[in-house]
C-alpha cells in the first residue's frame, strides 16, 4: 500500500478530476480507502469533491474510532458496509453522477442487473449492478442493504440517489464507478433504439476470462 500521505493526495486528487468532470456536483459524493494500518481516511460531511483538503479528511483508526479530522459524511454505514463484507475492498465511491440515477428511474429496471450488456467493460470491471430501493439520504438503512448481499457484489445503485461502488484500491473504485456512469450514459442514449448487444457467449466469455464475479 502507498503511504497515508500519498494517499491523501491521490484521494483528493481523483475526487477533483470527477468533479471537473461533472460526475458529482455541489458538495454531493462521498469517498474513502483504506490506509496501511487497517484505519480509514474519508471525505468530511458536507464537502465538495472538487475542493477536499488532504489535512482535513476524516481519519478513522482500525477499530472504527474517529481519530482526526473533520466530521465524516453522513453515508457511512454505506462504506462500512462495504469494508466489513467484502475482503477485497480497499476503497470505496459513491456519486450522483446523472446517468446512473437515471438509469435507477426506468421502471422496467432490472433490480438484479442493472446494466444492459453493451460493452466488454461494463462486464469485467463491475459485474452485476444491484439496484437498491430508495433510501433518505443517511439513513442507516442503506447499509443493512448491502450487507444484506453479503458481499456478493462490488458495485450498486441506490434509487434515484447514486451509485456506490467497492474496488480493491481507490484507483480502481474511481475507474469502475466511471465505468459504471459511462455505461449508463449508453444504455441511456441508446434507449428504445434496440441495440446490439453482447451476445450471452461474449458475456459468458468475458466472465470467464476475466474472473467476473457473475453468478452470485
Amino acid at each position: 500500500m502507498i503511504s497515508e500521505a500519498k494517499l491523501r493526495e491521490q484521494i483528493c486528487l481523483l475526487a477533483k478530476s470527477m468533479f471537473n468532470r461533472g460526475l458529482t456536483g455541489g458538495s454531493t459524493g462521498n469517498i474513502s480507502a483504506r490506509t496501511e494500518d487497517g484505519g480509514l481516511l474519508v471525505s468530511p460531511t458536507g464537502t465538495s469533491f472538487g475542493r477536499l483538503d488532504p489535512g482535513r479528511l476524516s481519519r478513522f483508526d482500525a477499530t472504527g474510532n474517529h481519530i482526526d479530522g473533520d466530521k465524516p459524511t453522513k453515508e457511512m454505514p454505506l462504506h462500512t458496509a462495504f469494508y466489513d463484507t467484502r475482503s477485497t475492498a480497499g476503497a470505496v465511491v459513491h456519486l450522483h453522477s446523472c446517468h446512473s440515477v437515471a438509469l435507477s428511474l426506468m421502471p422496467d429496471a432490472d433490480e438484479d442487473n442493472l446494466l444492459p450488456p453493451l460493452t466488454p467493460y461494463g462486464i469485467m470491471k463491475l459485474g452485476k449492478v444491484k439496484l437498491l430501493p430508495f433510501f433518505l439520504p443517511g439513513d442507516p438503512a442503506m447499509g443493512e442493504a448491502v450487507r444484506g448481499l453479503a458481499g456478493k457484489r462490488s458495485a450498486v445503485i441506490l434509487a434515484n440517489h447514486g451509485p456506490v461502488v467497492a474496488g480493491k484500491d481507490i484507483e480502481a473504485a474511481c475507474n469502475a464507478i466511471e465505468e459504471l456512469e459511462d455505461t449508463a450514459r449508453l444504455a441511456m442514449l441508446t434507449r428504445g433504439m434496440n441495440p446490439r448487444m453482447l451476445t450471452q457467449a461474449q458475456q459468458q466469455a468475458l466472465i470467464t476470462k476475466f474472473d467476473v464475479e457473475w453468478d452470485v
